[in-house]
């Protein structure tokens, strides 16, 4: 029996956080763990709108900081399922600045492994997903690769 799958469009998730003086380290700029609070918030937004169960953060597998953020700051950060096993899913998290005139720049990509659990607090199966264009195939193929890394890394006792 196949299971059911969803669109990725459907447990996407966008949401916007202002850079406040209690977000900041010494430098002025905000904190990076700030910002990775925010990415695993996100991101388990959308790992529970996915599966529509509990999820927990088995990994962070890439966490790329491209450039700082600063008071007064509007940061948009939107994540999607870019891969599924059955249990767990690989979520893209990206973060931008938005100027007042809308205009986004890229500050930071992240990729996070959740797995969903069931009422015991044991791995439960998802739905898979619906690839609908190239970019979703794409993406797809990059989450096999790293999944064959992070496991290849587990191998080797990272």
């Amino acid at each position: 029996m196949e299971r059911n799958k969803r669109r990725i469009s459907d447990s996407m998730v966008e949401q916007v956080y202002q850079v406040r003086p209690e977000h900041l380290n010494g430098a002025g700029r905000l904190f990076g763990g700030k910002l990775m609070e925010w990415i695993d918030e996100i991101a388990g937004l959308v790992a529970m709108r996915h599966s529509r169960s509990k999820v927990v953060t088995a990994s962070v597998d890439n966490l790329i900081f491209i450039r700082g953020a600063y008071q007064n700051d509007l940061l948009v950060l939107i994540g999607k399922v870019v891969y599924v096993g059955n249990t767990s899913m690989e979520i893209r998290v990206d973060t931008y600045i938005e100027d007042l005139e809308g205009m986004r720049r890229p500050i930071n990509r992240a990729y996070l492994t959740l797995v969903a659990m069931d009422d015991n607090g044991m791995p439960r199966q998802i739905p898979g997903i619906i690839l609908e264009n190239e970019n979703d195939k794409a993406e797809w193929e990059a989450g096999k690769k790293r999944k064959e890394f992070r496991m290849q890394r587990k191998r080797e006792g990272f």
